[in-house]
């Protein structure tokens, strides 16, 4: 994996040369390279989207373009294909977390700060003081027992009350007015932090909510805390992905700012010491989250594109994509540099992206796995399982896996458990997130033996054959 970072293309892939930094320019390239689906039927958002998307999951995009009730378009699927990632940023699927790896590593080191502006394409409309500002945008429901229309891959920006320090992350928000959500604020999270200062000081925290930002600024609203300390501006990731430094734009209503190029930009604040019912919502773990009192956010003005269109995450493989890949990148630079053996690091769909690493190392000596499996648990702190596997190991194929857990695994002796750790509270097997984690060896012994030499085979083109198929 190292040598793939050290080769690998200069990041940022002329996005905005190529016209794929915004949602408008992905679609069309995804629309010349054969990646989307276009459903022209007249579609229902609530449940009926979400039932005809997911028939494509794993595959094109889709873009609904009949919406009833809206002028707008739904898009989805972006980031259910690893393919339809790498062609945007024109890469290797393989490449994809070195490509953030390096994006991360250049803003530690040369931090490029957004600029903003006063207009863009995001406020070629502008609607406050209106009794209804949510009305007209088209926000779906996925799951037959969500309790209610769901924002699922906005970008929210918030600004730390003491430091101005901007972060960006990603929280489901669940529309319950007309000018009215409530969303979920994980634990451990830099914008809960945020609010739950402002909320001492008796303040509401001012967002600006985004819908329909482009890869760079989802990216780095993805990067892990472990990566981007609470004191640092991880808009600058989406800098270097762009090549250029980012664009926000000026709010009609709030001191924060939204992202210049977005579909729409929700302008709100989370309202101090009041809590509302949000859920039940489709979530990562495939199960649905459960209903509670939650924080509560009070729209004051929406501004949008003139033709915009609606962007959502499917819950499974999107999810998975859109919070792994960032994971990936974090995880191999944290633990690559206390364990040079690491080669790369994936985190499987089985897992929802989110739980289980696969690590794969070339062992230079007896125990380096041992520290591997510690070290990624703590670049990660939401993992529940890692497992450990030599360097003729696919880490991304399930089978491939099951065959080391097979023929190198012995649970006697090649077993860590770490009872009692602080791991991810939307995990329903998690006591509000505390549970056993397991680190699990499955390499063959340092110096391997001969009866530990897998099979292998001359390496050939079919191309140079003459090859008929009857």
């Amino acid at each position: 994996m190292s040598k793939i970072l050290e080769e690998s293309k200069v990041y940022t892939s002329n996005l905005a040369e190529r016209n794929v930094s915004d949602l408008q320019g992905m679609i069309e390239l995804l629309r010349d390279k054969k990646l989307l689906t276009r459903v022209k039927s007249p579609v229902d958002m609530k449940y009926e989207m979400a039932g005809i998307a997911s028939k494509f999951d794993g595959g094109n995009a889709v873009l609904f373009e009949n919406i009833q009730g809206s002028d707008a378009r739904i898009f989805t699927g972006l980031y259910w294909n690893r393919k339809v990632l790498a062609e945007i940023f024109d890469v290797d699927e393989k490449e994809l977390p070195f490509l953030t790896a390096r994006a991360i590593n250049n803003w530690r080191k040369n931090p490029v700060d957004p600029v903003v502006v006063d207009s863009g394409p995001a406020n070629e409309v502008i609607m406050k003081d209106e009794k209804d500002l949510l009305k007209g945008i088209p926000v779906p429901t996925h799951g037959l027992q969500d309790g209610g229309p769901y924002l699922d891959s906005s970008v929210i920006l918030a600004k730390d009350p003491d430091t101005g320090v901007r972060n960006a992350s990603i929280q489901r928000l669940m529309v319950t007015g007309p000018n009215r959500m409530t969303m979920l604020m994980d634990m451990g999270r830099h914008l809960r932090d945020y609010y739950e200062r402002a909320e001492k000081m008796g303040k509401p925290l001012e967002i600006t909510i985004n819908n329909g930002v482009g890869l760079p600024v989802h990216f780095a609203s993805t990067t892990p805390s472990s990566a981007a300390p609470i004191d640092a501006d991880e808009l600058g990731v989406a800098s270097e992905l762009l090549g250029e430094p980012l664009q926000l734009i000026k709010s009609q209503t709030v001191d924060v700012e939204g992202v210049a190029d977005a579909q729409y930009i929700i302008e709100a604040e989370i309202l101090p010491n009041v809590r509302e019912n949000e859920g039940p919502a489709a979530e990562v773990t495939g199960y649905y989250a459960s209903a509670d009192d939650r924080w509560v956010v009070h729209v004051k003005a929406v501004t949008r594109r003139e033709k915009p269109i609606f962007h959502t995450i499917m819950p499974g493989k999107e999810v998975y994509n859109a919070v792994g890949l960032m994971a990936e990148a974090s995880i191999y630079e944290k633990v690559s540099s206390v364990v040079p053996e690491v080669l790369d690091v994936y985190l499987s769909y089985g897992g929802c992206g989110f739980y289980h690493a696969n690590v794969q190392i070339k062992k230079k000596s007896e125990g380096v796995q041992k520290n591997a499996i510690l070290a990624t648990f703590a670049a990660f702190p939401s993992l529940r399982r890692v497992t450990i596997v030599d360097e003729d190991v696919d880490i991304y194929d399930p089978e491939d896996i099951e065959w080391a857990l097979a023929t190198r695994h012995d649970p006697e002796r090649d077993m860590i458990l770490i009872p009692d750790a602080r791991g991810h509270e939307l995990n329903p097997v998690t006591n509000d997130g505390i549970g056993t984690k397991i680190g699990i060896d499955a390499t063959a012994p340092y110096p391997r033996p001969w009866e530990f030499q897998r099979i292998d085979m001359r390496q050939v083109s079919l191309q140079d054959y003459e090859i008929v198929e009857d």
